[in-house]
C-alpha cells in the first residue's frame, strides 16, 4: 500500500507541476497587470509602473522565461508564491481563504453526500412508489436548476423568515459581525452566518448523489447475486442492503472522491453570492485583476486537491469493492 501511494504521488506531483508551469506561461502571456495600472487617476508613467511591478516580482520588461525562473526560485528555496500588483503577499492571504473555504463547504459536503447516499438507497427500494417519485423528481428538478438561481431563492426565504419575525435571526451574506464578543455570542453569530449557506449547498447538492445512487442500485437488485441471495431466505431489503447496496457504491464512491476537489476549487457561485472570501472567488477575481501569481497559486491548488481526490477514488475503491486490491 505504501509502494503504490509513493509511486502514485510521485506521477501526481509531476502532473502537478507541469500543470502549473503551463499554467504559469499563460497566466504571464495573456494577464498583463501594467496595463491595468495605467489606467488610474492620475495616471501613473510607464516607468513609474514598471519600477513598482519590479520590486513585487513582477517586472514587465523581463521575459516569460525569466519571470518563471524567479518566480519558481522563490517557490522552491523560501515557499514563496509571490505577491499581488496591489503588494499583498499570496502566501498570507491563500491561507485566510482556504480557511474561509474549508468553514463552508466542510459541513455541506458530509450533509450532501449522506443525505443524497441515503435518498438514492430509499427511493430505489421503494421504485416508482409515491415516495420514489417525489423525491427522484425533485432530485432532477433541482440538478437542471442553475446554481445562481437557487442559492438567490435560499436568501430569498431567508430575508422573508426575518422580516416575519421582526428581527434578524439569520445572516444571508458575510462570514461573521465585526466587533463580536468571543465565546458564545460569536458562536452564535457564526451559527447565524452559516446556517443559510450551507443550507442552500445541502439542499441543492444532494440531487446528483441520490440519482445516482438509486440508478446502480436498481442496476443491481435483480442480478443474479441478488436473486440467490434471497432463495436463500434473505428478504428483499436485506438482499439489498447486504448484496446489491455494496456494489452499486463503488461507482458513487468513485464521484464522490473526485468531487469533494471539485467543490473546493469551484464553489465562486456560492463564495460569491453568500459574499465568503474564499479559494474558489479570489481564483475569478485574479483574472479580472490580471493577478499572475494568484490564477497561478490557485491552479496549483486545484491541481494538488484533484490529485487527493484521485488517489482517495482509488482507496474506495479498494473498501467497497472486495475483487479489487492495490498493488
Amino acid at each position: 500500500m505504501l509502494k503504490y501511494l509513493l509511486k502514485r504521488s510521485g506521477i501526481y506531483l509531476i502532473m502537478i507541476f507541469l500543470t502549473t508551469s503551463a499554467g504559469y506561461f499563460l497566466a504571464v502571456s495573456s494577464l498583463k497587470p501594467a496595463v491595468l495600472e495605467q489606467e488610474k487617476i492620475p495616471r501613473p508613467t510607464p516607468e513609474q509602473v514598471a519600477a513598482s511591478f519590479r520590486g513585487l516580482g513582477l517586472d514587465p520588461d523581463k521575459n516569460a522565461w525569466e519571470r518563471y525562473v524567479e518566480w519558481l526560485g522563490g517557490i522552491v528555496t523560501r515557499w514563496d508564491w509571490g505577491r499581488s500588483p496591489n503588494g499583498a503577499y499570496v502566501n498570507a492571504e491563500f491561507a485566510d481563504r482556504v480557511l474561509v473555504s474549508t468553514r463552508l463547504f466542510i459541513a455541506s459536503i458530509i450533509l450532501t453526500l449522506i443525505i443524497g447516499v441515503a435518498l438514492g438507497v430509499y427511493s430505489a427500494a421503494r421504485q416508482y412508489k409515491f415516495q420514489d417519485r417525489v423525491i427522484t423528481s425533485y432530485s432532477y428538478l433541482v440538478h437542471i436548476l442553475p446554481a445562481p438561481i437557487a442559492y438567490f431563492l435560499v436568501q430569498l426565504g431567508a430575508i422573508s423568515i426575518n422580516e416575519t419575525v421582526g428581527e434578524r435571526i439569520f445572516f444571508v451574506t458575510g462570514i461573521s459581525t465585526p466587533g463580536i464578543d468571543p465565546g458564545w455570542p460569536a458562536f452564535v453569530d457564526l451559527v447565524a452566518h452559516y446556517a443559510v449557506p450551507t443550507f442552500a449547498m445541502t439542499i441543492f447538492g444532494w440531487a446528483g448523489y441520490q440519482i445516482a445512487q438509486r440508478q446502480y442500485l436498481l442496476d443491481n437488485v435483480n442480478a443474479d447475486f441478488v436473486r440467490t441471495a434471497r432463495a436463500k431466505g434473505l428478504t428483499r431489503n436485506q438482499a439489498i442492503r447486504k448484496h446489491a447496496l455494496r456494489v452499486s457504491f463503488i461507482p458513487v464512491a468513485q464521484s464522490i472522491a473526485f468531487t469533494i476537489p471539485a467543490i473546493f476549487t469551484g464553489g465562486f457561485f456560492a463564495e460569491a453570492i453568500f459574499a465568503w472570501p474564499g479559494i474558489g472567488l479570489w481564483s475569478i477575481q485574479s483574472i479580472g485583476l490580471q493577478d499572475v501569481n494568484v490564477a497561478t497559486a490557485t491552479l496549483a491548488y486545484g491541481s494538488v486537491i484533484f490529485a487527493i481526490g484521485a488517489i482517495l477514488a482509488d482507496f474506495a475503491t479498494t473498501l467497497v469493492d472486495p475483487r479489487v486490491r492495490v498493488q
